[in-house]
């Protein structure tokens, strides 16, 4: 957390010309975040109908080895270059060299033992045809070593201008490059590629511009210095990887290649329109409840008004997506994903559940500066989620697909005691506090379900949808004037701007 200095009442000036720092490195890591989420979404739906389930399986599997590759290259040496305080601008440089040539040389020895075990890895996941294909993507572990210091000089210099145009360049490269190859290739191949060529656009354009260049200097007490300080972060990652990919790794291993295509793209589907909503809010939560930690007061405020107003959102959407999955999954998908379609809408109706308590209670562990606590949260979850998995895949597709979704009600109840034993949110506040947004989709939900019997066809699914969302601001705004007022008053919405602005 930065503090504010006063000089007789006034800010400082190097003070005055951080807030401005911070207040543009919002601005530009919210607008990056939100594009880059709105171009991923359109980019799915056209490779969706160009590639088969197959196809899309195959490219999870792989993404699951290098992702966890990459874990242990990075070492949590990004987050040790932004957070630490440096005695002067060499002795930062002298860490950063540290860092880039320790990354490089994990990573590089990481590809040389994927290169020689690649058929012994690939019979592990379940496929052992994809050996040499393991191996060609694991030059990505190189190319996000090579940038991935670069990033965290840019990061803890606010240059997110930079990132931004990055991010979006990288977002576009599946415009230019991946689905050409996908017409012309018709497999995972075009992926692969695609995901090379932008990995490689990342590691040139921001060596080009970053003001560091990699030198010839290594120092081991410094190599155990950085390590010691980022050794929670890695087991964090670790955490991370295995609540994100051990469902992955259990569906590659024990059903097909096409149960798995369809089962991580309906996740991803879901995820991706979701996160059009939080990408714009998460970041702007964490440092506005990093600023409040000392502030109960204004800390338990800040988190209950963005859980709110999220909520007026995502809540409406997860509940409409459940609802007509059919139709969701015909549009952004093809028909040839309709297998996956009662998977989209009870990944969506968990979803948003898990957004709104799960997600948030994440940011209050960060800005806490407490990662064991989200680590324990996912050691947790993963007790529950592994057996979860393994006594439910060999039940059939469904019956996998339904307990996994469900299995997320566990994280959300854990998350929801420890923030009233560690932190005393009270549960019973928690719940209150989106209860309008729940009704007001409660009524909306039984609207959409009897509107279903009304007709059929595209058109009138479309104009049920609008009467929908007529139901659901009408309801809210009638029943709940308080909401009513938080949502269309303007003031309100620039003392929260405020809130977020002003250094305390």
């Amino acid at each position: 957390m930065i503090g504010t200095v006063f000089i007789a009442g006034k800010e400082t000036v190097v003070q005055q010309e951080l807030s401005k720092k911070i207040g543009k490195a919002a601005k530009w890591s919210s607008t990056t975040e939100i594009m880059a989420k709105l171009i991923s979404p359109l980019v799915n739906m056209v490779l969706a109908r160009l590639l088969c389930p197959e196809e899309l399986g195959v490219v999870a599997t792989i993404t699951m080895i290098i992702s966890f590759a990459e874990v242990f290259t990075d070492a949590g040496f990004q987050k040790y270059l932004i957070q630490h305080e440096f005695d002067s601008g060499e002795a930062l440089d002298r860490s950063t060299d540290v860092a880039f040539w320790t990354n490089l040389s994990f990573s590089a020895l990481v590809c040389v033992i994927i290169f020689v075990f690649r058929h012994d890895i690939a019979a592990l996941v379940g496929n052992p045809d994809l050996g040499n294909a393991i191996s060609i993507a694991s030059i990505s572990i190189l190319l996000v070593a090579f940038s991935s210091i670069q990033m965290a000089r840019y990061k803890r210099d606010f240059d997110f201008k930079t990132l931004f145009f990055v991010r979006i360049g990288t977002s576009l490269i599946p415009v230019v490059v991946t689905i050409p190859l996908a017409v012309w290739l018709r497999n995972f191949w075009a992926l692969l590629i695609g995901t090379l060529v932008a990995n490689l656009f990342n590691a040139v354009v921001l060596t080009a511009k970053s003001k560091w260049k990699p030198r010839l200097y290594y120092n081991f007490r410094l190599f155990k210095e950085m390590f010691s300080f980022s050794a929670w972060t890695l087991l964090e990652s670790i955490a991370i990887w295995l609540t994100s990919y051990i469902d992955i790794f259990i569906v590659g291993r024990y059903l097909s290649e096409h149960y798995l295509g369809l089962y991580k793209t309906a996740m991803t589907t879901v995820n991706s329109y979701l996160a059009i909503v939080t990408a714009s809010v998460i970041p702007v939560l964490f440092s506005a409840l990093s600023r409040a930690q000392n502030d109960e007061k204004e800390f338990r405020s800040t988190y209950y008004t963005f859980q709110r107003l999220t909520a007026v959102l995502v809540i409406p959407m997860g509940i409409g997506m459940f609802l007509y999955s059919d139709l969701v999954t015909s549009i952004l998908l093809g028909s040839q994903w309709m297998e996956a379609s009662a998977f989209i809408g009870i990944w969506s109706l968990t979803g948003v559940v898990t957004v709104v308590f799960s997600y948030f209670s994440s940011e209050v562990y960060r800005s806490k500066g407490e990662p064991k606590i989200s680590l324990i949260t996912q050691v947790i979850h993963l007790g529950f989620l592994i057996p979860t998995l393994l006594l439910t895949v060999s039940h059939g597709f469904e019956t996998l697909y339904i307990a996994r979704s469900l299995v997320r009600v566990q994280g959300i109840f854990t998350g929801l005691i420890i923030m009233h034993v560690r932190y005393g949110f009270k549960i019973h506040h928690v719940l209150k506090n989106i209860f309008p947004m729940t009704v007001a989709a409660v009524i909306m939900g039984v609207a959409g379900f009897g509107l279903q019997f009304v007709a059929d066809g595209l058109l009138w699914d479309l104009v049920a949808i609008v009467l929908c969302v007529i139901v659901y601001f009408t309801a809210l705004f009638v029943l709940f004037p308080k909401t009513r007022r938080e949502i269309l008053d303007s003031a309100y919405a620039q003392k929260l701007l405020g809130k977020f602005k002003k250094t305390p």
